[in-house]
């Protein structure tokens, strides 16, 4: 299918615009006719990395998601549904996808196979999620879930970039003061002290020596860092053990590896819970879960455990027999089965995590800030005593 953009009149002469997917200018034609539209002016769309459509951001998805809730509870049709995204106003990316989704329904593709040609918007268990809810014929309630999900996603992940943003700020303007000292004020007051012929204090002569080897060497740093760090990636890309070890390691940094790690969890949990409570056997949940986690070391246990229950082993000993799961999810989903309640056990195991994960965030985004306070001062202050030290020597031995 290519992307083509088109001018059309609508039934009321008003100007309609828009970029839609078409497998030829025909049969844009006729969707277009067949939406009350009458075709003006059609031309394919230019490609380029510029104009590629990117992912749906998450909040714009959110959106979607309740407006053909709101559509599909108050009965109207999905074809109609659909053609409101598409012709409204709204995101761009949202209004494509919207698009593309009618040319697919309009074949005779069920929703959820049509949101199989965008599988970076709509992920292996949003298509599962809606399945099930095309099955039972009432789709509303699982759009409304999926809703909620993605809406307590982003709200974790705001909190979590709040943390990244004020480290970021002041660690930026701390290293750009720390260059201007080190390349313009240091090299200055160093001739000055080599001038006098003074024995230095150690700190001085610390300062000084990083203050030539940064001036000397600095341009070395970007050199080394950036083809490392890219040939790192490109080798994890090309190495699936390297990216799970990559991945395992992430779980495993100080102070934001717990935090990663129980919003994973939580994630996971949640999935397997709202697939499980829609009808889906737990292998196929399991699967599937397994298929839209982003972690590899995190899908790697999932991928054993549903091995494990595959073979026959139980929910619990299955998930415990990986060796990478905490005890209490493996608890949980012991509890799960004696109750004949998973789903139930599996979001009291989202509520825990998302509760730590919170609870750690908001610890960490209270101690960050004097922390960077406190790094910030004794960098300042030994740049301070390392300068004015040999200075005041200097001013108290100039006759009087």
């Amino acid at each position: 299918m290519s992307c083509y953009r088109y001018r059309a009149c609508g039934a009321h002469g008003q100007i309609v615009q828009g970029e839609i997917e078409a497998a030829s200018p025909a049969e844009l034609e006729t969707r277009l006719r067949g939406r009350g539209l009458e075709p003006i002016h059609i031309k394919t769309a230019r490609s380029s990395w510029l104009t590629k459509r990117q992912r749906i951001p998450r909040r714009e998805l959110i959106h979607f998601c309740f407006h053909l809730e709101q559509m599909f509870g108050a009965g109207v049709p999905i074809l109609d549904a659909l053609a409101e995204l598409t012709d409204g106003q709204g995101h761009p990316g949202v209004k494509a996808v919207a698009s593309g989704l009618y040319a697919e329904v309009e074949r005779g593709q069920p929703l959820s196979s049509a949101m199989k040609q965008y599988p970076q918007d709509f992920d292996e268990v949003f298509r599962c999620m809606l399945c099930a809810g095309e099955s039972t014929g009432d789709i509303a309630p699982v759009l409304r879930q999926i809703a909620t999900d993605l809406a307590r996603a982003d709200e974790i992940g705001a909190n979590a970039r709040k943390i990244v943003i004020y480290p970021l700020v002041v660690g930026s303007v701390l290293c750009v003061a720390i260059a201007v000292a080190l390349t313009q004020v240091v090299p200055q007051v160093a001739t000055l002290f080599r001038s006098n012929g003074q024995v230095l204090p150690l700190s001085t002569r610390l300062l000084i020596g990083l203050s030539d080897w940064f001036r000397h060497y600095a341009w070395l740093l970007p050199l080394i860092v950036i083809p490392s760090s890219v040939a790192l990636f490109m080798t994890a890309a090309r190495r699936p053990s390297l990216s799970c070890r990559l991945h395992a390691f992430a779980l495993r940094l100080p102070i934001v590896g717990p935090i990663t790690q129980r919003l994973a969890l939580a994630r996971t949990a949640n999935l397997l819970a709202m697939l499980y409570a829609n009808g889906i056997t737990m292998i196929d949940a399991i699967a599937s879960t397994a298929r839209a986690t982003p972690n590899l070391a995190i899908r790697q246990g999932i991928e054993a455990a549903g091995a494990h229950i595959a073979a026959g082993r139980g929910i619990a000993n299955a998930f415990e027999s990986t060796g990478f799961f905490p005890r209490l999810v493996t608890r949980m989903l012991r509890v799960g089965e004696q109750t004949g309640r998973i789903d139930s056990a599996l979001g009291q195991l989202v509520y825990f995590y998302e509760r730590d994960a919170r609870e750690a965030i908001e610890r960490l985004q209270a101690s960050i800030e004097p922390a960077l306070t406190i790094v910030m001062g004794l960098l300042m202050l030994w740049i301070a005593i390392a300068v004015l030290g040999p200075i005041y020597d200097i001013i108290t031995r100039l006759p009087v």
